[in-house]
């Protein structure tokens, strides 16, 4: 059966079908030995011969599924121009190839998405289905409630005004204070210049939480592959986004784990 390129290829775990029309239109993709570069262009998976960059598509993956603790110093992406580490350079004994269900910051840590199934993880990024992220923020010095309801309320950032977020102070020590920002946005670099935003300095910066999948006690550097029963759960129906607000009352959890905050 005919299907669009971008499609075959996502579905193939080579990349995104977003990354997966950049490809085309580059020219690094060809059929039964003839370059293709119009995305309307389809081909048959069960018939056809699809290289990309050369190398011939594995149709019929077995589909991959991870949950990985991203230490700083990695670079979430396949390669880097610079050669620093990559996040795929953790993933020991993995069969197949994967790669990242969006990204987290060279110096972000935490709960980062790996897989080989295009369309679960076109479903996941998409901005209608508004998954939840929580992220455990420490911050330089001492937060004042009104720093941390306007993150809640929704600041403005160059590229406009983030959607209001669940905001709390999660623990409050003597040089630096830890917060929880939970956000259904995608944006570069969003939990960080949201702070900006509001004159706070961000010390460390860790996700915790991926809809209703929290990292644990997985250590820095280690991952496990996810149930099937986790695999639906973050691919089913859009998630309900909770009541937003800011929490003024201060959780007792130790940061890195899970908030017993609202969500």
């Amino acid at each position: 059966m005919l299907e669009r390129l971008q499609k075959i290829i996502s579905a193939a775990g080579v990349t995104s079908r977003r990354a997966s029309e950049t490809l085309i239109t580059n020219g690094q993709v060809a059929v039964n030995g003839v370059v293709v570069t119009e995305l309307g262009s389809k081909a048959d998976p069960t018939k056809d011969t699809i290289t990309v960059d050369g190398k011939t598509l594995k149709i019929g993956t077995q589909r991959l599924y991870i949950l990985l603790n991203k230490p700083p110093g990695y670079i979430t992406a396949l390669k880097d121009s610079q050669d620093r580490p990559l996040v795929t350079h953790l993933l020991k004994d993995v069969p197949d190839r994967v790669y990242p269900v969006g990204r987290l910051d060279y110096n972000t840590e935490g709960l980062l998405l790996l897989t080989n199934d295009g369309e679960w993880a076109n479903r996941l990024m998409h901005p209608r289905h508004e998954i939840e992220k929580e992220y455990h923020v420490r911050v330089r010095g001492k937060v004042i409630d009104q720093q941390l309801k306007r993150m809640a309320d929704g600041v403005e950032l160059e590229d406009g005004k983030t959607a209001p977020a669940v905001v709390s102070l999660v623990k409050s020590g003597e040089q630096n204070d830890w917060i929880s920002v939970a956000i259904h946005e995608g944006r570069n670099r969003q939990v960080r210049r949201m702070c900006e935003a509001v004159s706070l300095s961000v010390v460390r910066l860790k996700r915790i939480r991926y809809g209703a999948l929290a990292l644990g006690t997985l250590r820095a550097g280690q991952f496990r592959y996810l149930t099937d029963a986790e695999v639906r759960d973050l691919a089913g129906e859009p998630e309900k986004v909770p009541t937003v607000g800011y929490q003024k009352q201060e959780t007792r959890q130790r940061p890195g784990g899970k908030s017993s905050g609202r969500r």
